[in-house]
């Protein structure tokens, strides 16, 4: 079996990109791909089954869209909320009536009347203040023969919303620990929080918790690491924070690893998945995470989970103050390393995606051909009705049988 593969690639800053630059080599092995290129005059490659990296940045994602536009395939949703796509491949381009066309496929005649209140400048940008609310997932679901998602979250918003294909849930891959030596860096214990800082990863709220935990651990510090959007004000820091910004890969394995926990804050969700949190959790590092999406599937063993509502603040700082005490921090590190083992490995990763692209790309026929498979064999030894259903209720859990 032939994949094309369309996604973002290093240099591109990209979270997706890194992603695919570790799946890639593994996948590889186990099926023949052929890596797609951006560009207007380039041939779209020969495939059995395409498959469509989908994120919400319409420079990294764009030309995927517009691929998948021409051919339907595989998509694999890494957000679920893609009002930032749209956006950029509309309004960002001058496409003002693509805006409101998109708004009103998303909420009807109130949505293209949102859209116009944006367009006037009568209310804020949506994609600033309320993108969860409008998800516009829509068009690339239209388009998808079939699904991978990370999350049993993203799975469930997009059979909300109505997409009744194939459904295949695969986790996130880790990276194996580079071996890269814990950076110089002071602080018992020492917090860290990397990626881009928006005001959706919660900087204020970990600021203000993170001061109050340095009146009773005045030995403790918070590394502050990635790109910081304009809107998020970072030149009045408490004592104790260390500012960095977007750094290399060698770097960012380095701090990560000299941190005894790693805070992971979100809200509101686009249905992400988070590298930083899957890297740390091969590092063997605790985490503290909202208790929202993806982040709420996590084990319980390996992540301190925080509920985003009017008590965040207190819930953070007992969340980094249970993490002060280092036997608590063995325990999660042994868990989030077991967590790593059981599901992220990249060989699992790889395997899973190889198996769904098999069953995708021959779609209903295979399945059904499987279970008649099954049930003739079983027929022959014996089996009973009873067993029988059990057999092919084991066979959809793993994707066969599907239509």
């Amino acid at each position: 079996m032939k994949v094309a593969y369309y996604s973002p690639l290093p240099p591109s800053r990209s979270g997706i990109a890194d992603y695919s630059a570790l799946l890639l080599p593994a996948l590889s092995e186990r099926v023949e791909v052929v890596v797609a290129r951006p560009s207007r005059f380039r041939r779209e490659p020969k495939a059995d089954v395409c498959l469509y990296h989908v994120g919400n940045d319409a420079e990294a994602h764009g030309w995927i869209v517009e691929a998948l536009r021409r051919r339907p395939g595989v998509v694999v949703l890494h957000d679920f909320v893609l009002h930032h796509l749209v956006v950029g491949l509309t309004f960002g381009r001058g496409d003002m009536a693509g805006y409101l066309s998109a708004m009103e496929r998303e909420a009807g005649l109130v949505g293209r009347l949102l859209g116009h209140a944006v367009l006037d400048n009568k209310i804020p940008p949506l994609w600033e203040t309320r993108p969860e609310d409008f998800p516009m997932a829509g068009e690339v679901l239209q388009g998808a023969t079939g699904l991978i998602v990370h999350s049993r979250y993203v799975e469930d918003r997009a059979r909300a919303i109505g997409f009744d294909g194939p459904v295949r849930r695969i986790p996130h891959p880790a990276w194996p620990d580079p071996g890269v030596s814990a950076a110089a860096v002071e602080g018992s214990p020492l917090f860290g929080s990397f990626g881009n800082l928006t005001d959706g990863k919660r900087v204020p709220q970990l600021l203000r918790a993170f001061a109050r935990l340095r009146e009773r651990h005045p030995d403790a510090r918070l590394l502050l690491v990635g790109a910081a959007s304009a809107r998020l004000r970072l030149d009045d820091l408490p004592p104790g924070v260390i500012r960095r910004d977007y750094v290399e890969e060698h770097e960012l394995w380095a701090l990560m690893r000299a941190c005894d926990a790693i805070v992971s804050l979100r809200w509101p969700t686009m249905g992400e998945t988070s590298g930083t949190a899957i890297r740390a959790l091969g590092l063997g590092k605790p985490l503290v995470v909202s208790d929202v999406g993806w982040f709420s599937e996590l084990p319980d063993e390996a992540a301190v989970k925080v509920a985003v509502d009017e008590r965040e603040e207190d819930a953070l700082l007992a969340a980094l103050e249970l993490l002060t005490d280092e036997s608590v921090r063995a325990a999660m590190g042994a868990a989030a390393l077991g967590l790593v083992e059981s599901e992220h490995r990249l060989d699992r990763v790889a395997e899973a995606y190889a198996a769904a692209l098999e069953s995708l790309a021959g779609g209903r026929a295979v399945g059904e051909r499987v279970l008649h498979d099954v049930a003739r064999a079983g027929a022959e030894v014996g089996l009973s009705s009873e067993d029988a259903a059990v057999l092919a209720a084991r066979l959809r859990e793993v994707g066969l049988g599907e239509r």
